[in-house]
């Protein structure tokens, strides 16, 4: 799964403008008054101006060998969110390596670098290194009833997890990590997850698909052949 193009809510309009694009040095694709588009790797990442809006988890890959650079580039830039005391996560089930920071909203931000895809870069890591966003977080009532849902629409494999507490679905280039927002909070601050809306365009297996999130469910709007 590729994720194309992800929108999410802002109620910090200006303050997330000025994060992405001079602080994290990500180059803006479009502006209009309600709006902006990041060019973010593979990924357009748009931000719609809303009155309130709830934080969100997102996941953004970056080259395979880059995690110690990355961080050092980030901890210029933002506050590193620990757990146990460390500022990179080893993943090993999924041979990645992990940092979170928030962003003006507080969504929780993660760069991860995902060994198996074997996209070493050998340029120093900037604000163009990141590759896509590869996850986005969907806090749900009922994780199976979700996967059904979102079943009826595209195949996607199980590639971590249950429909108990934490489900991750798709694969390294693209996942849904789908949580009980009952039952867990966000890793790694234990934040509250909420099920804040967002609309994506992703490509599987040769074929577009455009999904929202909307009200704790998932809705198929359109599939491209």
């Amino acid at each position: 799964m590729k994720i194309k193009k992800l929108k999410i809510h802002t109620q910090n309009f200006t303050e997330q403008i000025d994060f992405y694009s001079k602080i994290l040095n990500i180059p803006i694709a479009y502006q209009t008054e309600i709006e902006v588009c990041f060019k973010i790797g593979n990924t357009d990442f748009i931000l719609e101006k809303h009155y309130q809006s709830y934080p969100y988890h997102f996941a953004i890959t970056i080259p395979a060998n880059k995690e110690k650079e990355a961080l050092t580039w980030l901890k210029e830039r933002v506050s590193i969110l620990t757990f146990e005391q460390k500022e990179i996560q080893d993943f090993k089930n999924w041979n990645a390596k992990a940092m979170y920071f928030y962003d003006k909203d507080k969504n929780i931000v993660e760069f991860i670098a995902r060994k198996n895809l074997n996209n070493d870069s050998d340029q120093p890591f900037q604000g163009n290194s990141l590759v896509e966003i590869s996850e986005i977080g969907i806090p749900v009532d009922s994780i199976r009833n979700t996967y059904k849902t979102l079943s009826k629409t595209v195949t996607l494999n199980i590639y971590d997890g249950s429909f108990e507490r934490f489900c991750a679905i798709g694969d390294e280039n693209g996942l849904f990590i789908c949580i009980d927002k009952n039952a867990k909070d966000w890793f790694p601050t234990n934040d509250k997850a909420y099920s804040a809306p967002f609309e994506i365009h992703f490509t599987e297996s040769n074929n577009e698909y455009h999904l929202s999130f909307i009200n704790g469910q998932i809705h198929s709007n359109e599939l491209k052949l």
